[in-house]
């Protein structure tokens, strides 16, 4: 017992002194967090119960800039809007996503440059991706999309101009761009599954079609259930795609949360009622990864 009780100390001490080194190690990355995220976020909360006014003090309003916010039709037009190109974008990238990673899973070669060029608008800034996008949706019959659509007989079409195809062009843009990203994720999880569950299904006579669906689809489950949170949370703070290709225009039809909110707080000057929307969409972001990981964990049951 004498020679177990140090050996024990020792071990004790190593580990202590290994975590507090961890600790030493995340502080920098910690103090950078606390200055530029969370002490903002902190700000931001309490400016949302006063009525900001710049060098003559800030009012105490309760809850009465939710309750403007929440009331107001722009912010709830602009809530569907962002609700439905969040799903319409997430849907998409997922879809086209798992497409790409069928069609490029595989050992050969050349495949490396395939992937590389696939995934090469994910790296790419999204302020020159939504300009390159802009300048391809030019309305008139020398726009580049119009014109390749002329090829096959299609008429020109607006895009961004018309309050019908404005979001929906946003969306098309976001599809393109989330697609390769989980392209990626999906391709890593293909690498998980159990070649030897593609043996037998052979074996036994299945389809493609049906090893994929009962065999490709249920391993990537979890894969999935990781993309639909981050594309959901990625979509509802959906801001410099929009912003750059049409500012919410025309007519507030693609007006989304992000640049609503923008507009108040550094446009109209109404930084609490900015701040009230902030903590909104911050709160419905919560709910929704929330309850997504609820759902996957009774899944996994």
């Amino acid at each position: 017992m004498t020679v177990a009780q140090p050996t024990s100390r020792r071990r004790l001490t190593s580990r202590r002194r290994g975590t507090l080194i961890a600790w030493l190690f995340l502080t920098p990355a910690l103090v950078l967090f606390l200055y530029f995220k969370f002490i903002p976020m902190a700000q931001g909360l309490r400016m949302s119960f006063f009525e900001v006014r710049t060098y003559l003090g800030d009012r105490y309003v309760g809850v009465d800039n939710y309750a403007t916010i929440l009331s107001d039709r722009a912010f709830t037009s602009a809530l569907w809007h962002t609700v439905a190109l969040a799903a319409g974008t997430t849907a998409g990238s997922l879809v086209l996503g798992f497409v790409l990673a069928l069609l490029v899973e595989g050992k050969a070669r050349h495949l490396w440059l395939v992937r590389t060029a696939a995934f090469l608008p994910v790296v790419t800034t999204m302020a020159a991706v939504a300009e390159v996008w802009r300048i391809m949706y030019y309305p008139g019959d020398s726009g580049v999309i119009n014109t390749i659509a002329g090829w096959v007989g299609i008429a020109p079409q607006p895009y961004l101009a018309s309050e019908n195809s404005s979001l929906v062009s946003i969306m098309a843009m976001g599809i393109w761009r989330g697609a390769p990203y989980d392209m990626m994720i999906i391709l890593a999880g293909l690498a998980g599954v159990d070649r030897s569950l593609y043996e037998a299904a052979a074996v036994d006579g299945a389809t493609p079609w049906r090893r994929l669906r009962h065999i490709t689809v249920p391993a990537l489950r979890p894969v999935f259930g990781i993309l639909f949170t981050l594309a959901a949370i990625r979509g509802l703070r959906v801001f410099t795609e929009v912003f750059t290709l049409t500012n919410g225009a025309p007519n507030g039809s693609s007006e989304v949360l992000m640049t609503l909110i923008y507009k108040l707080g550094l446009q109209r000057g109404e930084l609490g009622v900015a701040a009230a929307g902030s903590i909104v969409l911050f709160a419905a972001t919560l709910v929704l990864t929330v309850g997504v990981q609820l759902f996957r964990r009774k899944d996994a049951r």
